[in-house]
This record gives C-alpha cells, structure tokens and sequence, in this order.
C-alpha cells in the first residue's frame, strides 16, 4: 500500500501557520508529500525546504486571487497538489496549514486505510475534527462548528477539492461515500496572536468578497475580538507532540467570559442546548454519506 500526503500553503510565516507539524505529523505513513506552496509574501518556500525530508516535493503556484467566490481558490490549490501525487499511490492523505494529527492516531489510520483498500464501496475516510480556539486551552463546543471531515480520500481523479478546500465531492457533484475512523484532526486554525489573527481573517476575506463588500464589512482594529464566540470548553487532553514546543511559546492571554459571549438567537440556543446535553445535532450538515462506522 502507497500513501501520499498533499496540502497547500501561502505565507505561512505571515499569517503564523503550523504547516511544519502539520506536515510533520501525518509524513510517518506516508511514501511521499506533495506541497503546493503559493508565490509569499513571506519566507513561506524556505521555510517548507528546511523541514528537509526526501519525501517532500514541492509544487510552486500562483493563486489567481481573482477567483472570490467560496474561497474557490483554496480548492484550486488543493487540486493543484492533489493532481501531482505518484499515479500509484493507493491513498491521498490531506492536510491543511492549520490542521495536526496526532501521533497516537497514526496507527489507526494506517490500519483503516489497509482494511478498506479494497473496498470499492468506500471513496475515502471521515476524521473527528476538533477546532481549537483563542488559545491551546479551549475548543469552540457550539453546535455550527463542523464536527467531522474528510482528510483521507481515493487516488482517483474523479474526486476534487470542494468550494474552500473543506471537503470533497466526485463527478457531477456528488458527496464521497466513507468509513468513519476513530482518529481526531487537531484544527488550530483559531488559535493565533490576536495581531495575527486579525490579519489572517482580513487577508481571507479577500477571497470570499468583493471590494465593496470588504469596504463595509471589514473591521479596521488592529487585534482579532476572541469574545465572538457563542461558546468554549477547557480542553482536557494531550496535543500533539509536534505541537508542543509552538504550544510553549504562546505569548499572548486569552480568557472566555460568557457574559460576553456573541449573543445567539433563541433557537440556536434552543438547539445548542439540546446539542450539548444529548450529542444531537438537530439540522447538521454533513459532507458526506457515511457507509462504515
């Protein structure tokens, strides 16, 4: 069996994204890596060579950030990567620049990946998907928050990145048939200085908007409001090795106040209610169908 890893990323030093541990912790199962690194404003390219391993290619790119509509430049990104994995590789293993697995996992994806090779039913591999927020301490435990992905799909080219590079669809559109695996992605895409943060979110708006939507809708402060957040949960468990020295060196205080959290309206509390006491997810939308657990 023959894994590749993909992802793309741009300006990683800039907008401050793990794309080192997130690379570096799904490369142990996988044959080779293909990264579509964007034209930087940073010293993004250096950055992803220094990790220096021989499974790592490397894919130049130019985003064509005229494409504003549902983020589509990321899929396109994506795709770019994804198209230039080894023809005979068995399995396409994706990551995003903020997006960690950990080690602990490893051995159950590997395993999955072997128990469903031939299982021609089965078109990729659903992952929990954990988001982090404001610091390594806390996680976004509302309802809205996407709570499981596709990270693991087919060597078929049928398949592509779906709208901002979230999910997946093959053919005309259609949802990837899955299996479930009891593996967590570690989304720390919500976890920055909040000086970063708010550059990030700005910059990305860019590629969801058009110029007059940006003039009346953009924020101009100069740090990212963590309060915006309907609900966090302290979080009890282990990181990811790979993320531990990033995790020591956090320099900044975040704190959630509920009294201040972003007021919701009383049906979504209604629901995030239900949701937080029985797991029901009243309304979910899932991108995907789920064949196996």
């Amino acid at each position: 069996m023959k894994v590749s890893g993909f992802s793309f990323i741009k300006n990683a030093l800039k907008y401050d994204y793990p794309i080192r541990e997130a690379i570096l912790s799904i490369l142990p199962i996988c044959d080779e890596f293909v990264i579509a690194v964007g034209e930087s404003d940073d010293d993004t390219l250096n950055y992803i060579e220094s990790i220096n391993s021989p499974k790592i290619k490397i894919l130049k790119t130019v985003w064509d950030e005229t494409l504003r509509e549902a983020g589509c430049v990321l899929a396109e990104e994506s795709n770019k990567a994804f198209r230039a994995i080894d023809e005979d590789s068995d399995w396409a293993f994706y990551v995003q620049g903020d997006e960690v697995f950990h080690e602990n996992d490893l051995l159950k994806i590997k395993n999955a990946m072997i128990q469903y090779k031939y299982d021609s039913e089965i078109d990729g591999l659903l992952f929990d998907h954990l988001n982090f927020y404001g610091s390594y301490d806390y996680y976004a435990d509302s309802r809205h928050w996407q709570k499981k992905e596709i990270r693991v799909v087919r060597n078929n080219k049928n398949i592509y990145s779906y709208k901002d590079a979230m999910s997946f669809r093959q053919g005309k559109n259609r949802k990837l048939n899955v299996a479930y695996v009891d593996a967590c992605i570690y989304h720390y895409g919500w976890v920055k200085k909040p000086s970063a943060m708010q550059q990030k979110q700005v910059a990305f708006q860019k590629l969801w908007h058009s110029d007059e939507w940006l003039a009346e809708n953009t924020s101009a402060a100069e740090e990212f409001d963590f309060t915006n957040a309907d609900s966090v949960a302290l979080f009890n468990g282990s990181h990811p090795k790979v993320m531990h020295e990033r995790i020591a060196q956090m320099n900044w205080q975040f704190s959630f106040n509920p009294s201040r959290a972003k007021k919701e309206s009383l049906r979504r509390r209604v629901l995030n209610k239900i949701y937080k006491s029985t797991g029901l997810h009243i309304g979910e939308f899932k991108n995907y169908l789920l064949l196996r657990k």
